[in-house]
């Protein structure tokens, strides 16, 4: 049997991470506050590992090989024992966030490091009065993780550098790409560019410049087909003959007379009506999950090319 990890908290992202854990051939304890809870998440677990199979998602092995690595712990301290890494993914409360830290750096062993997938709360928020505050820190996912490979990496103050490289070092073994921040901040780094996208595309349909399926076309069939493949500064490396210093001379002033009509903030909630209008009319409310679902196989697709693509070309 491989090491073990604890995974606390079995809702969306903690029964996916149990899938990244297992798959890279780590025994995974399932632990989460309702009994219920985890038992719900071996059997979504079962419905996703044929399809991952299918995609060669599951590095060769049989989906009942990884499947019997996932186990639920009847308590928090069974859970904990013995293990080399805690990945907590209970609800974004903070109270709830700072009391589950206390019980877990009491638990886990001295050198276990102890990681949040939050989204949304510092570091720094729910660690700074633990004992072994030096092993926290936080690695969020974008969901799913055993699709998605990118992942931050968000020290507290003081996460000590020596947890940070054994988070990013574990986050690689398991075929994710890390984002490894210096220090902390608010959103991190993919929620901070995916706003800034989204707070352009609301104000685009919010002033009547474009329909909301124009701003998808825009993403779907343009940026993202790039983007698939390399990020922002690579693609502007590209995009002029002679590298990033030439396009920023070609460009530069484009963009910061852009940046002047960018600076009000449009309220999403205030701009949703002819969005949620526009979407339930493509997409009836009864569909969402089957398109969510149908939208992990293009994921899962997708992921597949990708993996083989790097093997030929790269």
């Amino acid at each position: 049997m491989g090491d073990k990890v604890a995974v606390i908290g079995t809702g969306l992202i903690g029964r996916a991470w149990s899938i990244s854990y297992a798959r890279a051939g780590y025994d995974v304890a399932l632990h989460d506050a309702k009994p219920e809870a985890a038992e719900a998440a071996l059997a979504y677990i079962d419905t996703v590992l044929a399809d991952l199979e299918r995609n060669g998602l599951l590095g060769g092995q049989p989906p009942a090989q990884l499947r019997s690595r996932i186990t639920p712990a009847r308590d928090l301290a069974s859970a904990l024992e013995g293990a080399v890494h805690v990945q907590e993914n209970a609800p974004e409360r903070l109270d709830t966030k700072i009391a589950l830290f206390r019980e877990l750096d009491a638990l886990a062993a001295p050198e276990t490091v102890v990681a949040s997938s939050t989204s949304a709360l510092l570091p720094s928020a729910f660690t700074e009065t633990l004992a072994g505050r030096h092993r926290c820190l936080v690695i969020h996912p974008i969901n799913p993780p055993y699709l998605v490979p990118a992942v931050e990496v968000v020290p507290a103050p003081w996460t000590t550098p020596d947890i940070v490289e054994r988070a990013a070092r574990l986050m690689r073994e398991l075929g994710q790409a890390p984002i490894v921040m210096k220090r902390e901040l608010d959103g991190f780094v993919m929620n901070r560019l995916q706003g800034a996208l989204l707070q352009e595309a609301f104000r685009l349909v919010a002033d009547g410049f474009a329909g909301v399926e124009d701003v998808d076309i825009g993403i779907r069939d343009g940026l993202g087909l790039r983007w698939a493949f390399m990020g922002p500064f690579e693609t502007i490396d590209l995009n002029a003959p002679g590298g990033v210093a030439d396009y920023i001379a070609r460009y530069d002033g484009l963009y910061q007379n852009l940046w002047e009509s960018q600076q009000r903030v449009v309220s999403w909630s205030e701009a949703s009506s002819p969005i949620e209008t526009e979407r339930r009319a493509a997409l009836p409310a009864e569909r969402l999950g089957e398109r969510t679902a149908w939208r992990d196989r293009r994921l899962m697709a997708l992921l597949a090319h990708k993996r083989a693509a790097a093997k030929e070309i790269d």
